[in-house]
């Protein structure tokens, strides 16, 4: 391996850099996008009946909002339970965009990695031409060993900026469309927890 990066030059280190934080990015967002730890099964059902039990307490909404995203969004809607139904989905919103913008952090530098690695591959094939063009002598002689060096700048660089490319956008667009989905499952519980509320109010 440290044979292929001194073949590959001082522009592999770019993309090496960028393959780190790539790894670094998607090994934390797959720890924490679970869904057993932002939509815990059976959330709801537990809101509801402790609800019913024992009303909302100061205690119940901190706990709840500690829980988990989708028991800070229940949270944010039970905090308003004596106000009106609008006004409990305005907070349910509110939370739910603040909720949102945590579940997606990371994911824009995940897609700039993506986007900008087959770049840096690309970078390392012109300095890998400069150095071929660099190797030809005015006679038109070349030197042999820079020139495979030049190709394999060239060969390596953009063969490496692709390899780390391609996991980013596919777990860049996995994790985009998880988080989304678990957006729409909190919005369809959060409806759900004021219908309940406002039903049992009438």
């Amino acid at each position: 391996m440290l044979a292929i990066i001194e073949a590959a030059g001082w522009p592999i280190w770019l993309i090496i850099a960028a393959s780190i934080a790539t790894v670094t990015i998607i090994i934390e967002r797959l720890l924490t996008l679970r869904k057993s730890l932002v939509l815990p099964q059976g959330t709801l059902v537990k809101v509801v009946q402790e609800y019913r039990s024992q009303g909302v307490t100061a205690d119940t909404l901190t706990k709840l909002s500690a829980s988990s995203p989708l028991g800070r969004v229940l949270a944010a809607g039970l905090k308003n339970v004596k106000s009106s139904r609008e006004i409990m989905k305005e907070s349910i919103e509110e939370t739910g965009s603040a909720v949102a913008h945590d579940l997606n952090r990371y994911l824009s530098t995940l897609g700039t990695l993506a986007a900008v690695t087959p770049l840096l591959g690309l970078f390392g094939t012109v300095i890998g031409m400069i150095e071929i063009f660099g190797s030809q002598a005015p006679s038109g002689a070349g030197n042999p060993a820079a020139l495979a060096h030049g190709i394999s700048i060239a060969l390596y660089n953009t063969a490496f900026g692709i390899i780390v490319a391609v996991p980013a956008l596919m777990f860049y667009r996995y994790f985009a469309s998880k988080v989304d989905d678990f957006i729409v499952e909190m919005e369809q519980q959060a409806i759900k927890l004021v219908e309940i509320v406002h039903g049992e109010r009438h």
